[in-house]
């Protein structure tokens, strides 16, 4: 990896002072590179190798004499966590999350900038194209749900479909042969969580959800079908993954309400919606749903940044696009009650 942003010890000074800049692209696992800084900040000397997810070591501030603890563990790709300034906060900057998977790069010191006045935008999944579907195939992609679980891989009879999916993250559709198959999830060290029996329906189109249970985890598939969005409209549903959640409705900071009630496994119909700018909110109340076949129309911009005079538990804000198809899917965040955050899947 080319070591442009090192190259002379009044340039990481400098760097310092500004806070640092992202490494482009992050380093893959054990191959080193510029971090930041380093284990030696007057010379700039990158760490070598980077350490492999979940070993820790010195990212920032390294284990140089400015003061810090080196961030341990390093998160596992997709996770996020604490890359810098850690969770304190004291800076000003809030972490990426996720964390870019290696070789990717992006923005993992200052961030993106920009919080949205404390909106929680959620993961973002890139946009993805759905395809054509084999004669005699089902259209699959499998989602990690399953909270504290470290990144799994997903076999499908004796074919590896996955090779790795972190929490908060989906993977591509991929093509299975139309039928009963069993569906086996593995850590990396072999260990096998849980194996099912599911059928895959042709020329369907679903996401199959690992989450969690009492009793450990579960697999969940969910239908991905709907109508195509034409006329300039998107499509748009939220589910419930959250296994700490009770039930919860969606609504918007004019009082509309998007779904009501919705609880842990449960998914709601897709609705139409128009192209525009949205704030979401989730809550308990004990307001009446709008009708079910009512479209989400535009929310006026004097109505963003107003939250419902309800007690939320999270947030979202999206800028809807024409011709998608978006599932919000509520994930656990934390192991308190209602701690959830949002991952996003957009496919066309």
């Amino acid at each position: 990896m080319a070591l442009n942003n090192l190259n002379s010890a009044s340039d990481n000074q400098a760097d310092a002072a500004r806070g640092a800049k992202p490494v482009i692209p992050l380093p893959n696992p054990g191959e080193g590179g510029p971090v930041y800084p380093g284990n030696d900040d007057a010379s700039g000397i990158p760490v070598i190798p980077l350490p492999n997810p979940g070993e820790g070591g010195p990212v920032y501030p390294g284990n140089d004499d400015a003061g810090g603890t080196p961030v341990i563990p390093l998160p596992n790709p997709g996770e996020g966590g604490p890359v810098y300034p850690g969770n304190n906060g004291d800076i000003g900057a809030t972490p990426i999350i996720p964390l870019p998977n290696p070789g990717e790069g992006g923005p993992v010191y200052p961030g993106n900038g920009g919080n949205h006045n404390h909106w929680n935008p959620g993961t973002i999944i890139l946009p993805s194209i759905i395809g054509t579907i084999l004669a005699g195939s089902a259209k699959v992609r499998f989602l990690n749900a399953a909270y504290n679980y470290p990144a799994l891989r997903v076999l499908v009879g004796n074919t590896r479909f996955v090779d790795l999916l972190n929490y908060a993250s989906a993977s591509s559709y991929g093509q299975v042969r139309a039928g009963y198959r069993t569906v086996s999830i593995v850590g990396t060290d072999g260990y096998v969580y849980i194996q099912k029996t599911m059928p895959f329906q042709a020329n369907s189109i679903t996401t199959i959800a690992i989450i969690n249970t009492a009793g450990g985890m579960d697999l969940m598939q969910i239908t991905d079908s709907c109508c195509p969005p034409g006329n300039g409209y998107s499509s748009f549903r939220i589910g419930n993954l959250a296994y700490n959640s009770g039930p919860l409705d969606v609504l918007m900071s004019d009082g509309r309400v998007v779904y009501s009630d919705l609880r842990f496994k449960e998914v709601g119909a897709f609705k139409r919606i128009m192209p525009g700018a949205y704030q979401f909110f989730y809550a308990d109340t004990n307001m009446t749903p709008m009708p079910p076949y009512m479209d989400i129309e535009t929310l006026d911009s004097a109505w963003l940044g107003v939250y419902p005079p309800y007690e939320t538990f999270g947030s979202l804000y999206l800028n809807v696009t024409s011709n998608a198809i978006y599932s919000v899917y509520l994930l656990q965040s934390g192991t308190g009650r209602n701690q959830i955050q949002n991952l996003i899947l957009m496919d066309r």
